[in-house]
């Protein structure tokens, strides 16, 4: 059996499986039937934390001393490889895939998917009833609503003259569909049950209920008009 270093200041149910060559650092928490994979780093310092040093520790008891740890809820999933910093907070049920990155300041809600190496790279909101898939990149700010899917390597920015600084965030709204590879360029806002094509650049801020597609993207149809075709294909396509 690979060991685990589990910090004594940590909080761990008795059902809590941890896989093996685990990092459980600092005050972290983790709840009811939770399953960590192996090689998994949950409390992982911020750079904030790591400054007081100056030098990087050799000795895990000091890294264990500077992480203020991570809460993680009952009955989820952290698949081998992933990295969850202190200060991330996580509701029930989140699964992931391998290699997920999540870093400080973060927080997601309950019943959420974040795919193979996707990249929460600075504090990020995500609601309940999400779905990331794999290799998607959220940068710090951005906020994602509730029931929303974002598709495999879809792209998020948030400095819209890099590297200036000066960050304007993205916002996703409730209820949008994020298709596989756009891009959202920094600062935009995308409205409610809004879908954003396969493929497309977001430029500027999309209305509630409508679909864009194309570089840059333009509008194309409504939901309405979506949900008509979607479940069209879907009678066509059993």
């Amino acid at each position: 059996m690979l060991k685990n270093y589990v910090s004594k200041k940590a909080i761990i149910h008795e059902t809590v499986r941890l896989e093996g060559n685990n990092l459980v650092l600092g005050k972290s928490e983790i709840g009811e039937g939770t399953y960590i994979g192996f090689n998994t780093i949950i409390g992982y310092p911020s750079k904030r934390s790591f400054s007081s040093l100056g030098v990087m520790p050799e000795d895990l008891s000091v890294l264990d001393e500077l992480s203020s740890g991570a809460k993680i809820s009952s009955a989820c999933l952290i698949r081998s490889g992933s990295v969850i910093y202190e200060d991330v907070v996580i509701g029930k049920r989140l699964v992931t895939g391998h290699n997920v990155l999540i870093r400080e300041g973060s927080r997601i809600g309950e019943n959420c998917l974040i795919g193979t190496g996707s990249m929460l790279d600075g504090s990020v909101s995500i609601g309940n009833n999400v779905k990331i898939q794999s290799g998607v990149y959220l940068p710090h700010g951005t906020v994602v609503g509730e029931n929303v899917f974002i598709g495999p390597y879809a792209c998020i920015t948030n400095d819209r003259y890099p590297a200036s600084g000066r960050l304007t965030p993205v916002v996703i709204g409730n209820g949008c569909v994020i298709g596989a590879n756009s891009t959202l360029i920094s600062g935009v806002h995308i409205g409610d049950n809004s879908v954003v094509a396969a493929g497309s650049v977001v430029t500027k801020d999309v209305s509630p209920n409508t679909v864009v597609l194309g570089v840059p993207a333009r509008a194309y149809m409504t939901r309405e008009e979506y949900e008509i075709r979607k479940k069209r294909y879907e009678r066509n396509n059993p």
